[in-house]
């Protein structure tokens, strides 16, 4: 590829990118990524399409000289041997710079090589929405040198962000200012967090869909059973929020091969559109061959893929709850995230775990004002509190408030936007 040619694509890049940032509001992240520049490692941003990897990278280097590079354009067409001729296109265009950000370069066979070496004189932030080619890469040519970061979609927090919501005095609410974060809410269970999504509409959703099947996935990995590939995307979707095997998936979809069905949900997890959650158990073993439960990214890539029905919406209230724990945990290094069930099939719903402790036992009941589903759930935590040693009990509801004891022991009851914007 001709380098300038190569130059072309920078600088209209750049004039798009401008064109955003002038005309189009981006609000502050919650993940920070700018203090790990300060040390002599790749950052690596991944996450699904257009979650705003991007632009938080960007933003981060704003201020500082900086070359930008999109790999994710038709026009680019490069061999790992002339990656090279990019940065010597930034030299020419912008002088001297100290900081490289890099979108989806993982499509370049070679790129980590280049990477390696460009990093002992820059600092570099490289995006991508596939987990696991990064990853390979990453963890065969920069072993150590890299510090890695996940960004999800909007949280709620951020939503209201976006809506010009003030949370400065979330913990004094006054009524008017409650009434409207609930109604903020009804839009976010509908409308998801995908930033172009949020600021667009919803019509701009089926596009990231697509790219995500098709690009990432479908072309990437040559599917030749599309039938088949989208039938199992449609049942995993139509059953979030529960437990799966892949036995079981065998037997209901038109794919006979299990490890074909194992290739093909782990496609969709390392392209975020899903994400698995492991039951709990101190035997190794016993956690591998347990059920697993899927979760969906977004709450309106549910609405738009999956078969409804009339009470899904607890099974979405436990997605939503899923999606900021796993949020969380990339925020916060050592958090572990999973779900429990005894023999007797009392479960919990999700299992925090820090380092090697257990600090946190969550349910999620979207009602419990049912004497039998209030009991149940109880029960559960309980038995969970016993046998995992913890003490701190949560379940999220509707609009359930308060605090019971139980056995000596204190459960906390809080109603879902409460809990999502860090209400105490």
């Amino acid at each position: 590829m001709k380098r300038n040619e190569i130059k072309r694509v920078i600088l209209e890049q750049k004039e798009e990118i401008n064109h955003i940032l002038e005309n189009e509001k981006i609000i502050e992240r919650e993940l920070c990524i700018k203090d790990a520049l300060k040390y002599p490692n790749t950052v690596v941003v991944t996450g699904p399409r257009r979650a705003g990897k991007s632009f938080l990278s960007i933003l981060t280097v704003i201020d500082q000289k900086f070359g930008y590079l999109n790999f994710d354009d038709e026009r680019i067409n490069l061999v790992s041997s002339e990656l090279n001729n990019v940065l010597e296109c930034f030299y020419e265009l912008y002088g001297d710079i100290d900081y490289v950000v890099f979108d989806e370069i993982q499509d370049v066979p070679g790129w980590e090589l280049f990477i390696n070496r460009l990093r002992r004189t820059k600092k570099v932030i490289i995006t991508g929405s596939n987990s696991k080619l990064l990853s390979r890469e990453l963890s065969t040519h920069l072993t150590g040198r890299h510090i890695d970061y996940t960004l999800f979609p909007f949280s709620f927090k951020e939503y209201l962000r976006f809506k010009e919501v003030d949370l400065k005095n979330k913990d004094v609410l006054v009524t008017r200012m409650e009434a409207r974060i609930k109604n903020e809410f009804t839009n976010y269970l509908k409308d998801g967090g995908f930033p172009e999504v949020v600021k667009l509409g919803k019509s701009i959703l089926k596009s990231i869909y697509e790219d995500i099947i098709y690009k990432d996935i479908i072309l990437r990995y040559k599917i030749r059973k599309t039938g088949s590939f989208k039938e199992l995307v449609r049942i995993l979707s139509s059953n979030y929020s529960r437990e799966f095997t892949y036995s079981k998936l065998k037997k209901t979809v038109s794919i006979k091969d299990i490890e074909t069905i194992k290739k093909f949900v782990d496609y969709l997890t390392s392209t975020y559109l899903f994400f698995v959650l492991e039951r709990f158990s101190y035997k190794l073993k016993q956690q591998i061959v347990a059920p697993k439960k899927i979760y969906s990214i977004d709450p309106a890539v549910i609405g738009m893929m999956a078969f409804k029905f009339s009470n899904d919406i607890g099974w979405m209230y436990e997605n939503i709850v899923a999606i900021e724990l796993q949020r969380r945990k990339y925020l916060d290094i050592g958090i572990e995230i999973y779900y429990w069930k005894n023999s007797r099939g009392e479960e919990i719903d999700f299992v925090v775990k820090k380092e090697e402790k257990v600090v946190e036992l969550i349910q999620v009941s979207y009602s419990i004002d049912d004497h039998l589903t209030r009991e149940r759930e109880i029960k559960a935590l309980l038995k969970a509190s016993d046998e995992l040693r913890c003490n701190n009990l949560k379940i999220i509801t509707d609009d359930y408030e308060g605090e019971e004891h139980h056995q000596n022991r204190r459960i906390t009851f809080i109603p879902l936007w409460k809990w999502l914007i860090g209400i105490k």
